[in-house]
């Protein structure tokens, strides 16, 4: 098996010094010759290596160089002054692409070449210059790069200044021949199916019908009275649920944070001018019924809100302690269900208001949110229409509802129960993982799971990314705590897993292998 890393060890800087050497000394004459059979690079320090593998043997090497002036700056003057304008808003330099002989094949070359655009088009970079050797023009063109100035150099050792763009990749065969990248991102999901236009009127009869239907089973499990279905986003269905808080003038309340999306919900009832006090909590700290139970007590509080799925650690506040002290204490609890709606089974009958979306673990298009209560909500003059819960509790629809997103969700829906036991199945699978080891924390509900990535697998992330794999991570609270996570709720997890874990394996033996060795040094 070929898989990608960037080279981040001595060990790995070791080995590319030799295969430099063997390419850029001894077959390709444009170095002088040493007794250590090494070269290392004159601008090593500000390269990045994307190595390719055969299982733990590294094979392959291109290094990535954004620093001013380029090695071709130097052959052929600033590059700047034949190429556009637009390739060059943000450049880098390709040098050193080497693989060892007889691992030069197609597979190792679309490999590198998958690392290699990957890299380029995660860090944003509008195009790619390299020098190529004239003997290897037929691979550089196969790689995307083409020819933009004359050929330079000596005798046996000529170069010629080539370009890969953003446009010109995706244009390219390769581009055609890449494989379909698996993601674990906790949404939106992928739709495996051709997504086609409707043109079925949200006035219409057989529209109305559709959307009683999804409203039936939306009811069905959440064990709710009511659901008001919205164009929009999580945080448009958290907006109508404050908004609900405010314009029925319900008082003091009590949130509880522990993680960035109980943040997020406390900005915005601050938006609101909300009265409220907070329990806040370490990220991945699950609240402690007495402690709530003292604080509910002391507070003469009218509502509680709370997220139930803590996407940002993975963990799951207990929403059968939280109905119970709301009960107790008479409050009126409200949910932030967005990420646990679908993952797992849970009745929302004890909860006053909720909210969830089409785009999360129920596996639909993301688009529409959906607004839970127990009760019909009383109109409000005080709120813009658009966010006024008790438009969408009249019986008709107020305002255009897409058929396309609504058949979607009407079709995920299908899934279910059946679902919940595939995403626990999923969920087990991907405990097994040795990776998993760094999780954080250990209250978990089974549809992602987060890990803190120790100093040695600080790349991860990119690494699996060079591999076609991608786990969420990028999110600047994820990044902050070296968090990645992987999902359960994708459609084609089964594939992807089977690939993770794959990659993983070797990504861990050359891990442990490295470490040991430089302990050694």
């Amino acid at each position: 098996m070929y898989w990608c890393k960037i080279a981040k060890t001595n060990e790995e800087f070791e080995a590319i010094a030799r295969l430099n050497y063997e390419t850029f000394v001894e077959e390709i004459p444009q170095h002088e010759v040493n007794a250590s059979r090494k070269k290392v690079d004159r601008f090593h320090q500000e390269n990045t290596y994307v190595v390719v593998y055969k299982q733990t043997e590294l094979i392959g090497m291109v290094a990535f160089r954004d620093q001013r002036p380029f090695s071709i700056d130097e052959k052929i003057g600033k590059v700047e002054q034949y190429l556009s304008k637009e390739n060059c808003e943000k450049l880098c330099e390709i040098r050193l692409l080497s693989v060892k002989k007889g691992y030069r094949t197609g597979r190792v070359l679309l490999k590198l070449t998958q690392a290699l655009t990957t890299f380029a088009y995660e860090k944003g970079y509008s195009a790619a210059v390299i020098s190529g050797t004239t003997r290897e023009e037929k691979l550089y063109k196969q790689m995307g790069f083409k020819q933009f100035a004359p050929a330079v150099g000596e005798e046996g050792a000529m170069f010629l200044p080539m370009v890969l763009t953003r446009h010109e990749f995706e244009q390219s065969l390769q581009h055609r021949l890449t494989t379909e990248p698996s993601t674990f991102y906790p949404g939106p999901v992928k739709q495996l199916e051709t997504i086609a236009h409707s043109d079925l009127s949200h006035r219409s009869l057989p529209f109305y019908a559709l959307y009683e239907r999804v409203q039936k089973k939306l009811l069905h499990l959440s064990k709710s009275n009511h659901v008001g279905v919205i164009v929009g986003t999580g945080t448009l269905a958290n907006e109508v649920m404050l908004a609900q808080l405010k314009a029925q003038q319900l008082g003091k309340g009590l949130i509880l944070t522990n993680g960035e999306f109980g943040e997020r919900l406390q900005k915005q009832a601050a938006r609101w001018s909300l009265h409220y006090d907070v329990v806040e909590k370490e990220w991945g700290t699950v609240f402690d019924d007495k402690e709530l139970a003292s604080q509910l007590e002391t507070g003469s509080y009218q509502w509680m809100l709370a997220v139930h799925g803590e996407t940002s650690t993975g963990t799951c506040n207990n929403l059968d302690i939280l109905k119970k002290l709301a009960k107790q204490y008479n409050v009126k609890l409200c949910i932030d269900c967005i990420s646990s709606f679908g993952a797992m089974p849970f009745s929302l009958q004890d909860c006053y208001l909720a909210t969830a979306v089409s785009g999360k673990a129920i596996g639909a298009l993301s688009g529409l949110a959906f607004v839970f209560s127990q009760s019909l909500a009383p109109p409000s003059a005080d709120l813009p229409a658009y966010l006024d819960l008790a438009n969408y509790q009249q019986g008709v629809i107020p305002f255009t509802l897409p058929a396309v997103l609504l058949s979607n969700v009407e079709m995920a829906l299908q899934a279910y129960p059946a679902r919940y036991e595939q995403l626990q199945q999923r969920f087990q699978s991907l405990l097994q993982l040795p990776i998993m080891q760094f999780q954080y924390p250990t209250t978990q509900y089974p549809m992602l799971i987060t890990v803190q990535l120790p100093n040695n697998y600080a790349n991860l992330l990119i690494d699996l990314a060079l591999n076609g794999l991608f786990v969420h991570g990028e999110s600047q609270y994820l990044r902050q705590k070296n968090f990645i996570q992987f999902s359960v709720i994708q459609p084609d997890f089964d594939e992807a897993l089977a690939r993770l874990s794959e990659i993983l394996g070797y990504y861990e033996q050359v891990i442990e292998t490295l470490a040991l060795q430089e302990k050694v040094l």
